[in-house]
């Protein structure tokens, strides 16, 4: 804990935290609320945020679809291009290891936040279990403020891919059309304003339902055109080799790797438990069990059928191989287009899922939790501060849109903290295994494996950053690659 000296990430946890029997509570743990109001000698104000979340009632298949639309999303479309950077044996193994890192991982925060609650403190924010378990010092500050970039970032780029699907069916219907990206981006970002003044995450529970579903939608259009592309006759010899050079190669398997970690990512893991009616215990494993039900089809179906069908030689998006810059088509154009109308849609479920952290905050401090969260009071600050973030990512994709290689950056620094680091070492702290056991010892290794990958895929990231940096155009009318 903070004030206790030493090193907060693998000092053994106090005794108080795992000795001291506290009844059970439903009532929400407010780190930061609680310090703050010591520090001004008061009672803690009422905290809005948690009390319009602790009404939800989720089930846990709900919890589920949540984290499903937070992990299933267009960025399977990637899977291809990672496993050319490592080949078909040592990819496939990659991916395979990664996904049993982060159920692992997921698993293990779930954990820790059933012991928090068994212990009266149910945590609804990641920020504040890290800093209960951790210690509410730099910790705290540390988890904010990589949490808020990642949303954000995934807010903005959902908005900017959305608005990228938009001008792609625009230019085929109307190749010397007038509207430009920006255009668009306006389009998805009224109708993702509209959207967002759903109250609450579990308010989300069948708009994610309908992601999950255009999930398995997309990633089988993608997949058979893959295949039926693989198989023309007229295709070039495919290639599966890899760089000769072995200082690229290496660093190629590491950026894959870090695609691979980014991909499996979402950061949101207690927002999302929150949603739960207590008593949450041992209800995320089923939900994670659902979601990585679907993660083995989405996600190993299009990376295998992609890789098959355009080698070493599949671009950074396959739909972008089916696609090409010359030539026809490589599948009919009625299925890319349906493709693509499912990545639109299911672009703006994942900006709603990403945005509930902002939303929550924003309540926290303008809502009043004695009045009903549809009353007067609480409604219109929802809507001016909600449709405001949603104009300010929206004008933050319009003037640069060559965000995803930001977002590649913060992705490798964000992800990999939150959700490969930060799970194993809050286990290791709070429910205390030996230091010599099977788990602790496992729970170090991934800790000391991914912060490596973490730092190689910034400097890979920040890399193809400079690289792309000569087509940079504020306010450009395309989308940088």
């Amino acid at each position: 804990m903070a004030g206790t000296g030493g090193s907060p990430l693998l000092r053994s946890p106090s005794p108080v935290m795992n000795t001291m029997p506290t009844p059970p509570s439903a009532a929400v743990f407010d780190v930061e609320a609680a310090s703050g109001a010591r520090r001004l000698g008061i009672k803690p104000a009422a905290d809005a945020g948690a009390a319009f979340v602790l009404e939800s009632k989720g089930k846990w298949w709900h919890a589920g679809f949540h984290l499903t639309t937070a992990i299933v999303g267009p960025t399977v479309l990637t899977l291809p291009y990672a496993l050319r950077g490592m080949g078909w044996a040592l990819g496939l193994v990659a991916l395979t290891a990664v996904a049993a890192v982060t159920f692992y991982a997921y698993y293990l925060m779930s954990r820790v936040l059933d012991h928090c609650e068994a212990h009266g403190r149910r945590h609804i924010r990641f920020r504040e279990l890290a800093a209960d378990v951790l210690g509410s010092g730099w910790v705290f500050y540390l988890v904010v403020t990589v949490q808020t970039a990642i949303n954000a970032g995934i807010t903005i780029g959902s908005i900017l891919l959305a608005a990228d699907c938009l001008q792609i069916m625009y230019s085929d219907l109307a190749p010397n059309g007038p509207l430009t990206l920006y255009h668009f981006i306006i389009v998805v970002a009224v109708v993702l304003s509209l959207l967002s003044q759903l109250p609450s995450f579990h308010s989300l529970r069948y708009i994610n339902l309908g992601s999950l579903l255009l999930s398995f939608g997309y990633t089988i259009l993608v997949s058979a055109a893959c295949i039926r592309a693989g198989a023309l006759s007229d295709v070039p010899e495919k290639d599966y080799s890899l760089s000769s050079s072995n200082s690229e190669k290496t660093f190629n398997a590491f950026l894959s790797i870090s695609i691979l970690a980014s991909v499996f990512g979402n950061g949101i893991l207690p927002e999302i438990q929150a949603t739960l009616a207590p008593p949450a215990a041992g209800k995320m494993m089923k939900a994670l069990v659902l979601c990585y039900t679907v993660v083995l089809f989405t996600f190993y179906l299009p990376a295998i059928t992609g890789y098959w069908a355009f080698g070493s030689q599949v671009q950074s998006n396959v739909l972008q191989s089916l696609m090409p810059d010359k030539g026809p088509s490589l599948a009919p154009t009625w299925l890319l287009g349906l493709a693509v109308v499912l990545v639109l849609l299911q672009l703006l479920a994942i900006a709603l899922v990403y945005s509930q952290v902002a939303y929550e905050i924003m309540e926290k401090s303008s809502a009043d939790a004695a009045r009903g969260r549809f009353s007067r009071r609480n409604v219109a600050p929802r809507v001016a501060l909600r449709t405001a973030y949603v104009a300010a990512c929206a004008f933050v994709a319009a003037m640069l849109p060559f965000f995803g290689d930001i977002v590649g950056v913060v992705g490798a620094v964000g992800f990999i903290p939150l959700d490969f680091v930060l799970p194993v070492v809050m286990y290791n702290m709070a429910l205390a295994p030996p230091r010599r056991s099977p788990v602790y010892l496992a729970n170090v290794a991934i800790m000391v494996v991914f912060t490596g990958v973490g730092l190689i895929g910034a400097v890979a990231s920040v890399r193809k950053l400079v690289l792309d940096a000569g087509q940079f155009k504020l306010f450009s009318g395309n989308v940088v690659d």
